[in-house]
């Protein structure tokens, strides 16, 4: 299958995957997902669950993003939300700070540069509250890094996952702190492993977006009937298909838009 994302062949296998009567069960995500400013469908999955869920401050955490301007929570920074972002490439943090002025100046935006450890991911945050949605994508310790976070208990978790690892295998790269991912298939952890953790942690695994890229997960207090059980990973699991990006469309916008 093709990488390019406008290649005629990539659209007619996404619409024809979506067709298929999986797709179709209630509560199920997919058939909402959309590309605004996220790297895949995560922009629309996130309306969505938010929909079904309800907002109650409209604040986020996203760490790994990057210089912003493909991370799961700009098109919510230009909605109104306000939050903080992390990112341990200075260089990155720079070009943050010179796009994203009008927002860090409001108050709007916070950004950290910081490398997020176990060993302080509490302290990072702690001062950060209750919140409705955390980003976590670092590409490899992702599951350690939810593991080791108690400051903070968000409405919404977004975490990366490795779609390579299929369940029923439960894996994770083991916590080595100067590794890093190299490019390879070896990184971050296995959608069972995650599942697992979130349960622990008093999470559902709601769904996955099409890439097989990002796994969802909803605080339990809140699931209710909004989604498709059984919260598993093999119900929910999405397999890798890192190469069929979504149309990028128009270059991003900035500005700040207006519900009317």
């Amino acid at each position: 299958m093709s990488a390019n994302s406008d290649d005629p062949g990539w659209l007619a296998y996404y619409e024809e995957t979506l067709e298929r009567p999986r797709y179709s069960e209630a509560g199920r995500l997919l058939a909402s997902g959309a590309k605004i400013y996220s790297q895949n469908d995560e922009d629309g999955i996130l309306q969505e669950i938010f929909r079904r869920i309800g907002i109650k401050n409209r604040r986020f955490i996203e760490f790994g993003v990057q210089n912003g301007h493909e991370c799961n929570t700009l098109f919510l920074l230009l909605t109104g939300w306000s939050g903080l972002w992390c990112e341990s490439n200075a260089s990155a943090v720079e070009d943050i700070r010179g796009t994203f002025d009008v927002f860090l100046k409001a108050g709007r935006l916070r950004c950290q540069n910081a490398v997020v450890t176990p060993d302080n991911i509490n302290e990072l945050f702690r001062d950060d509250g209750d919140v409705d949605l955390l980003s976590i994508d670092t590409d490899y310790h992702d599951y350690w890094l939810w593991k080791a976070l108690e400051a903070i208990r968000p409405r919404v978790v977004v975490i990366e996952y490795n779609a390579t690892l299929k369940p029923p295998l439960s894996l994770t790269v083991p916590y080595e702190p100067h590794e890093h991912w190299d490019g390879s298939s070896f990184f971050g952890a296995s959608l069972s492993a995650l599942e697992k953790l979130g349960s622990e942690k008093g999470y559902a695994l709601v769904g996955c977006c099409f890439s097989g890229v990002n796994a969802f997960f909803v605080r339990n207090d809140l699931v209710g009937d909004h989604f498709c059980a059984p919260y598993t990973a093999e119900n929910h699991y999405e397999p890798p298909r890192y190469g069929m990006r979504y149309p990028r469309g128009h270059p991003p916008g900035l500005g700040v838009y207006e519900n009317v």
